[in-house]
């Protein structure tokens, strides 16, 4: 095998050899990092839902609940809630958002729509007993489908939303014949009620932190072939050539041609084994002179 033969094979194992054990752990990173990045997102998309929350409170409710009281059917658009889900659904024809998911989930909501499943309710749950906790992120299935979530607490923060959630009798009258007197009812100032949280597919993150990996993992190879083109380039001709010429020279001396030249050498390890080469052709012609002129 030759010289550039090995350094090549040598090159290629060690690429794959660091592909192999980097790669896990860059998989890994990048999959963490595309998660930081779909929750910042959920993150935003709950920070916009708010301030729609709060832009129907303050404004849009008011103009409607005088309506609530007076119409037999009861307006959904008055609830900020409603409001919220509604535009997010709108939202979500954008193609980047088409897979996210966002829910009020309730523990005892008016609308059943919004209620809480079980898993829901532990977060509900846990944010209650933990306050400092504002925020959780991770991963469940649904009905066999892997989904990445995460959530933030809801609390009642103002006296507004208690009118329609305290008692069915402070209720609006259309309220109650839309949705009953059993649901909705309870919720007290400042009381962890529900909690906001948005849900994507698991195969969005691990298709998304895959394609980067793909890119990273072109990035390496690029790098490398460019590497390996390099080192052949300088040992070809820093060590080859040089290695060739020497050999070269060395099979003429040694069928008589005393005239070959080893020519001027660098000052390295080649050009130090070229010196010896020519000390020995030296010696060599002295030896031949001593033979053919005998005393």
């Amino acid at each position: 095998m030759k010289i550039n033969t090995k350094v090549n094979f040598i090159l290629i194992i060690v690429f794959i050899g660091g592909i192999f054990i980097s790669g896990t752990a860059l998989a890994s990173v990048l999959e963490q990092k595309t998660q930081r990045e779909v929750a910042n997102k959920a993150v935003i998309l709950m920070e916009l839902s708010n301030s729609l929350r709060q832009y129907t409170n303050d404004r849009v409710q008011p103009l409607l609940l005088p309506k609530v009281d007076t119409e037999e059917r009861f307006i959904p658009e008055s609830i900020p809630t409603y409001s919220v889900r509604e535009v997010f659904e709108i939202f979500r024809k954008h193609k980047d958002y088409a897979n996210f998911i966002y829910k009020d989930a309730t523990l005892n909501p008016t609308n059943l729509r919004d209620k809480a499943d079980a898993f829901e309710s532990n977060i509900v749950k846990e944010f209650r007993s933990q306050p400092a906790v504002t925020e959780k992120s991770g991963f469940r299935t649904v009905s066999g489908e892997r989904l990445f979530y995460t959530a933030r607490p809801f609390k009642i923060e103002q006296q507004s939303c208690l009118r329609c959630h305290s008692t069915p009798e402070q209720a609006p009258k259309s309220q109650l014949a839309t949705y009953g007197r059993n649901n909705g009812f309870g919720w007290k100032l400042n009381e962890i009620v529900a909690t906001q949280i948005v849900y994507v597919p698991a195969e969005d993150i691990v298709n998304q932190a895959n394609r980067s990996f793909l890119v990273v993992l072109a990035v390496l190879a690029a790098i490398f072939t460019i590497i390996v083109i390099v080192i052949n380039f300088l040992l070809k001709k820093t060590v080859l050539k040089r290695i060739k010429n020497i050999a070269s020279v060395a099979e003429k001396v040694s069928v008589g041609d005393m005239d070959a030249s080893f020519g001027k050498q660098d000052k390295d390890e080649i050009g130090a084994l070229a010196e010896a080469f020519n000390r020995m052709k030296y010696s060599l012609e002295i030896a031949l002179g001593m033979l053919n002129n005998p005393r």
